[in-house]
């Protein structure tokens, strides 16, 4: 535990700076005996998540860490940090000291979201991600008036960095209508709602919807590893990649990830390789500094390709 305790004296966090990040990653494995935690700072929270129960003399001490760097750094006297404990029987999230802001909200780069760090599993976006966001970003300037699918949506932050950097269309699919509800949210927050759809579809049920306003100039797929009802990449990656070949053009962008621990890369290259062979890999999309992991093949996965005719 003391390399959490380390990170938490050594955080770096700016007073007034909206900006969410990651301070403590010790799901990466290279911090012997933390591999459970995760410590993230949305502002004006810290939040830190254990996949096992940590207990009260523990959670004593880290509000009073939590305390005395807070009070080092000149944040507001009124300190506000969350625990989310995710053991293998329930999820449970309590604010152990102050309060949240509603609507509560952050920013990365020149983009504002949306979160819920006190309800479910999934704060409302993913940090890790951001490296693929600033993909999506350089991508899209590269081709201004794109037309984007965005699969596997969730609250649409790919959507918006598209449209920001200068898309013209954006398609969200996710089968969650709260999830869309507050990608709608996001948009608006960053005055880019104009040339936007929402599909609450179950994609494998609804080809013919996302057909309708192809082919698409870049799609990004960010699927859940293990949504029973939803998505299970061990069965249902190669569906999707069956059908990706009849939303694209030469020239199309694909953005691919999978965050599953026990996939490789390979795995996912090979599944490439067998059901959609006319994408082409261009590069790996590293993960954030801040997100460093012992293995390549338990890390997140993002790789882009394009469709070649």
């Amino acid at each position: 535990m003391q390399a959490l305790f380390d990170a938490i004296a050594q955080a770096d966090i700016a007073p007034n700076n909206r900006a969410a990040k990651r301070l403590f990653h010790g799901r990466g494995g290279l911090y012997p005996g933390c591999e459970h935690l995760a410590l993230d700072w949305y502002p004006p929270a810290w939040v830190l998540t254990s996949f096992s129960a940590l207990a009260p003399d523990t959670l004593k001490a880290l509000d009073e860490a939590i305390l005395a760097r807070s009070a080092a750094l000149g944040l507001s006297t009124t300190v506000c940090w969350v625990y989310q404990c995710r053991d293998q029987v329930r999820t449970e999230t309590v604010v152990m000291r102050g309060a949240l802001p509603t609507p509560h909200v952050v920013t990365e780069g020149d983009s504002a979201f949306v979160v819920h760090v006190a309800k479910g599993q999934n704060h409302g976006l993913f940090l890790d991600m951001a490296n693929g966001r600033q993909w999506l970003r350089e991508n899209i300037m590269a081709k201004p008036g794109a037309r984007v699918l965005n699969l596997f949506a969730y609250t649409c932050a790919f959507s918006v960095v598209a449209k920001q950097a200068g898309a013209a269309e954006v398609v969200n699919l996710d089968m969650s209508d709260g999830a869309l509800r507050i990608g709608q949210q996001n948009h608006q927050l960053n005055g880019c709602a104009e040339g936007v759809r929402f599909m609450a579809h179950d994609l494998f049920k609804s080809w013919g919807k996302v057909k309708r306003f192809a082919p698409y100039d870049t799609i990004v797929a960010d699927p859940p590893s293990y949504q029973k009802g939803s998505f299970v990449a061990t069965k249902d990656y190669e569906r999707l990649l069956r059908h990706l070949p009849d939303l694209c053009e030469d020239g199309t962008d694909v953005l691919l990830c999978l965050n599953a621990p026990e996939l490789s890369l390979s795995y996912l290259q090979s599944l490439v390789a067998t059901h959609a062979p006319a994408l082409h890999l261009v590069r790996q999309v590293e993960n954030p500094v801040a997100f460093a992991d012992r293995s390549v093949d338990r890390a997140l996965k993002v790789l882009h390709y394009t469709f070649r005719t």
